[in-house]
């Protein structure tokens, strides 16, 4: 049975990468022997890519944060001889943090245009124990190109993404592509930290991994979905014509973009149309800036002409006219009030001349006839005000 050993969970969640590695299906490069070589390929892709000397980097100026050191470097070999490597750790010492030095995890994969799947799976390899010593390998130009196919970046260039990753604390350069003994041993490996999908290499092996395993030298790490460096490649080639056109319009030539004449001629057709465009966008939005200003500017000389103040002042000269209005009508109202108090005054004496016209009456005639007159007749006199011929009629 195949001892697995899995990370802690907690460690893990919405995090981790393979090391960029895949099953390699290189078409054209010999895979059952690991011994067969393929010389002319390797010293094309050499010769496309040449091998950089590292330089010098007077590490004087930054002294509080550096990029990690090399396996060969001197602090390096210093940490690799403070470690007691007969003290052999377990999974449940490194686990509950009982180990008595670092734990050296290693890490290895090509790392080509290094993105934040790479940086999440040393993340994880970094947080796989307490106190962890980080130790990653990166394969060379020639093995990478054997067994996985060409990269974007060189050797070089990938170690130097790696090296300044802040979870990283050793590069080993010209890393195996197989783990031996012998690599785990000269430099002190407790655990090897990769994704648990089976890898296959040169000489039919199906999973390169699987003694570590067996061993219980192997911690497992997640992938992160959606990103690798084989998806970078194929956003590239899918908008290919756009990158071309816009390192042509930074300066870059033809021969360095491995354009042909013609196909230069048409996307520097194009980087122009599109200029002309964008200039005639510009040229449509100043006339929309202008026309905008120029409608500020009269809506601002309507609000002076019938402005605030206009408004009020019209609105004092509308009242007064108003008033004055008002105050005829007045006049006129004033005076029918008038004449209808004198009205009342007349209606006033005449029921006075009534009431004492009912009292002679009164004492001439029987008390019935008296009553029975001042209960018919002298309501209807009060009633009208101009009945004279009632009254007489009845005296």
């Amino acid at each position: 049975m195949e001892q697995i050993i899995e990370p802690n969970s907690s460690l893990l969640s919405g995090s981790g990468s393979g090391s960029g590695r895949s099953t390699p299906s290189f078409d054209g490069f010999p895979m059952d022997d690991p011994d067969t070589k393929d010389p002319e390929p390797a010293v094309a892709f050499e010769t496309q890519y040449p091998a950089m000397s590292l330089y010098d980097v007077n590490l004087d100026k930054y002294p509080f944060c550096q990029p990690c050191p090399f396996a060969t470097d001197a602090k390096a070999l210093e940490e690799l001889g403070a470690c007691d490597y007969t003290q052999r750790i377990s999974y449940e010492m490194a686990r509950s943090g009982q180990a008595t030095r670092r734990v050296r995890v290693y890490a290895d994969g090509i790392y080509d245009l290094f993105h934040q799947g790479h940086a999440r799976q040393l993340l994880q390899a970094k947080n796989i124990f307490p106190n962890v010593y980080l130790i990653v390998g990166v394969c060379n130009n020639e093995l990478t190109l054997k067994m996985k196919g060409r990269t974007v970046m060189n050797g070089f260039e990938r170690y130097e993404a790696v090296r300044h990753c802040r979870y990283v604390d050793e590069i080993v350069a010209n890393a195996p592509w197989t783990l031996t003994d012998e690599f785990l041993n000269e430099h002190k490996i407790d655990f090897v930290a990769h994704d648990d999908i089976p890898y296959g290499g040169a000489g039919g092996v199906d999973d390169i991994y699987a003694h570590l395993k067996a061993r219980g030298m192997f911690v497992a790490t997640e992938r992160t979905p959606g990103v690798s460096t084989s998806d970078i490649v194929a956003r590239i080639v899918k908008d290919y014509d756009l990158f071309v056109r816009r390192n042509l319009a930074r300066g870059y030539t033809a021969k360095e973009l491995n354009v042909s004449f013609l196909s230069e001629k048409k996307f520097r057709f194009q980087n122009k149309m599109d200029e002309l465009k964008d200039r005639g966008n510009m040229v449509r939005c100043g006339l929309l800036a202008r026309w905008e200003a120029k409608s500020r500017d009269l809506i601002e000389a309507f609000l002076q002409a019938f402005g605030r103040e206009r408004l009020c002042s019209i609105w004092r000269e509308s009242k007064g006219k108003l008033m004055s209005i008002w105050g005829s009508a007045a006049s006129l109202e004033a005076g029918a009030i008038d004449s209808s108090d004198s009205d009342s005054d007349s209606e006033d004496e005449y029921e006075d001349a009534l009431g004492e016209v009912a009292h002679v009456v009164a004492e001439s005639d029987s008390g019935l006839e008296t009553a029975r007159w001042h209960d018919t007749v002298a309501p209807n006199l009060s009633r009208s005000s101009s009945s004279p011929e009632v009254g007489t009629g009845v005296c």
